[in-house]
């Protein structure tokens, strides 16, 4: 038997969940040491989500054996809890390929397996998926076989996002059969916060509670009637003072808690479950990092780790030449912190993403984290703003897609002095669709009041940040994932002037380069090869018309290139003052195209747009042989 077999003797004859539900009840807690060893030993080497799943591993493997799945619908909240489902549901040999090129993805996804019920990488989706599947199964005809049940698998901070509210208040009204399943570990990629969070940790953690509970049952169990008294008991006081009030009064029928990592007693509560109608609620306890102890003793930093020793614990990092884009913001927040005490700080739970740590420490009375919830983030910056602190939210681009509407509602009609740190703009790798930054140049170019910047070095962040803090509107600055070019920032602030770009080259072709954040670098080669002229063209919003219109007088071609989709970005912001100013140019735009970049490497992203220096160097010699003609020409790089 080869030592895979040795290994992991029950997983080998687990390829699908139909072959987990076959075994008897007592091999599931090997299947969940396997399960859990697995996951370790694979991601040891490769890196990943890794605290979160380790977390799941015996709830995965309990909803498996209880639910006909894929016929019965698992939707799960916050994806990375998934990892354990994957590797259940025929995707075990693939685990070593997953966040890269044609490898697995990060987070379940329809188009990869019929298991993945509902595609998700953002947060607090899954009452809302799950109670629309489970709406949709009504209208199926009584005579269709199997009927299906549904569950919706929420945790890791995603129970303070409104949107789970919403999807809770309105599934408590109605007649439907859903099991909501609430993996309590008191974390979400940062410690989670909230009033719920709080109430949850103080009844459930308690020392009294746990005392009194635990001597009680050693004593009581002696007496079988005066055992049955208190357990019915307790199941009234926790009516009274655990969260199960609040979800019985919207409609649910609360259970719990269990203890999360109890494969034996979960599996039998899901049968119990599983047959039952109407909303169902199921609170469960679970540890993030389960079973590995440094992740255990510190699941924030364990919760995407790279690869990194199983034995020692020690996670493997690469020595960085320069700052990553993420630390030049957060040591110029500290820095403008000191020199303004009207500075604030807000994100919605991602403190380490964003760079906060330092600054959280620092300044805690000035730092708010507010949790998964986006759109307060953005509303409460509003209200900061209106009482005149000079609030900054730090967020993902791809996270700032979720308070569009306060966005403009509440900060943009207001013109209200609010600065968006807008981290992981662009293509961003591993983490996949859900994650690109691709849109923002897009949504914000098109909001009025609103200032948009996108640096090219990770100096010309620390400026653009603090030229932020010298508007009275509100205003962005887009930078990317991991390092820039290398030119480190200095410790001097100044503000540049708004809209004015900056010429890099002086070419004499005729061909003029107007490049957006990250892609100026990324067409220097091209630029010296061509003798065009390169533009550094800082602002996306409001544009450097003056300079534009000028390189109009003096050069016959232009191109555009930007770590954005085309529709809507910064090149169509070009052509539109060309246009508007009767300069029919022939115009080249570069940007990501009409299509989701899936997971990868971030070069694997670059090349898969077209952004990458070598393939910008080929469409732009290309097309500059062939595009002499003066009519206006638009193609998608």
């Amino acid at each position: 038997m080869p030592d895979a077999d040795r290994r992991y003797p029950h997983l080998d004859r687990i390829e699908t969940p139909a072959a987990l539900r076959a075994l008897p009840e007592q091999d599931l807690p090997a299947v969940a040491d396997e399960l859990r060893a697995l996951l370790i030993d694979t991601l040891s080497t490769r890196g990943g989500h890794f605290a979160a799943g380790l977390g799941t591993v015996e709830l995965t493997v309990a909803l498996h054996h209880v639910y006909h799945t894929p016929d019965d619908r698992l939707v799960w909240d916050v994806g990375h809890q998934a990892y354990p489902h994957k590797l259940l549901t025929g995707r075990r040999a693939r685990l070593q390929t997953i966040k890269q090129k044609d490898g697995l993805a990060p987070f379940p996804s329809r188009l990869e397996s019929e298991y993945d019920a509902f595609g998700v990488g953002h947060s607090s989706t899954s009452i809302s998926a799950a109670l629309g599947m489970a709406l949709a199964e009504q209208q199926r005809p009584a005579s269709e076989t199997p009927r299906r049940r549904h569950v919706a698998i929420i945790g890791d901070g995603a129970m303070t996002a409104g949107l789970a509210f919403e999807a809770l208040n309105h599934a408590g009204s109605l007649e439907v059969d859903l099991l909501v399943i609430l993996n309590d570990n008191d974390m979400s990629i940062s410690e989670n916060v909230g009033a719920l969070s709080n109430y949850f940790a103080r009844v459930l953690a308690g020392r009294i509670y746990a005392g009194l509970r635990e001597g009680s049952k050693k004593f009581l169990r002696r007496i079988p009637a005066a055992w049955e008294l208190a357990r019915r008991s307790e199941e009234h006081m926790k009516g009274m003072v655990l969260p199960g009030t609040m979800f019985e009064e919207m409609g649910f029928n609360y259970i719990g808690p269990f203890d999360g990592h109890d494969v034996v007693a979960l599996s039998r509560a899901l049968k119990n479950i599983r047959g039952r109608k109407g909303p169902q609620f199921l609170h469960v306890i679970t540890r993030k990092g389960k079973g590995y102890a440094p992740a255990e003793a510190d699941p924030i930093k364990w919760h995407g780790p790279g690869p990194f020793d199983p034995a020692k614990g020690e996670i493997f990092k690469e020595k960085a030449s320069s700052p990553t884009y993420t630390q030049v913001f957060g040591e110029w927040l500290c820095d403008m912190a000191t020199r303004d005490p009207r500075i604030v700080a807000i994100t919605p739970a991602m403190r380490e993403g964003s760079g906060l740590v330092d600054y959280s420490k620092r300044f805690p009375d000035r730092y708010f984290d507010v949790g998964i919830a986006e759109q307060h983030a953005v509303t409460l910056a509003a209200g900061m703003a209106c009482e005149g602190l000079r609030p900054v939210v730090a967020i993902y681009s791809t996270f700032m897609q979720r308070a569009y509407d306060q966005l403009i509602h509440d900060v943009a009609i207001q013109n209200l002095p609010v600065i968006f740190a807008l981290d992981r703009a662009g293509l961003v790798g591993g983490d996949g669709a859900t994650h690109q930054g691709a849109f923002d140049l897009s949504y914000l170019r098109c909001v009025p009041n609103m200032t948009l910047m996108a640096p090219s070095h990770e100096d010309e962040c620390r400026q653009m940040l603090y030229t932020a803090t010298q508007l009275n509107g509100p205003s962005a600055v887009r930078y990317p994932r991991g390092q820039g070019p290398g030119t480190l920032p200095q410790a001097e602030m100044h503000a540049l002037p708004i809209g004015r770009a900056e010429i890099r080259r002086q070419g004499q072709s005729g061909l003029a380069i107007l490049a957006f954040g990250t892609m100026v670098e990324a067409s220097q080669t091209s630029a010296d090869q061509l003798d065009a002229t390169l533009v550094n063209m800082r602002f996306i919003k409001p544009l450097d018309d003056a300079l534009i219109l000028n390189l109009a007088h003096t050069h016959s071609h232009f191109v555009t290139i930007e770590e954005n989709v085309i529709a809507g970005g910064a090149g169509d912001g070009i052509l539109e003052l060309l246009q508007a100013n009767g300069q029919q140019k022939s115009v080249l735009q570069l940007g990501i195209p009409d299509r989701f970049i899936e997971h990868g490497s971030r070069l694997d992203n670059l090349v898969d747009a077209g952004l990458d220096s070598a393939s910008i160097e080929r469409a732009i010699s290309a097309w500059w042989l062939t595009a002499k003609q003066p009519p206006l020409s638009r193609q998608a790089g």
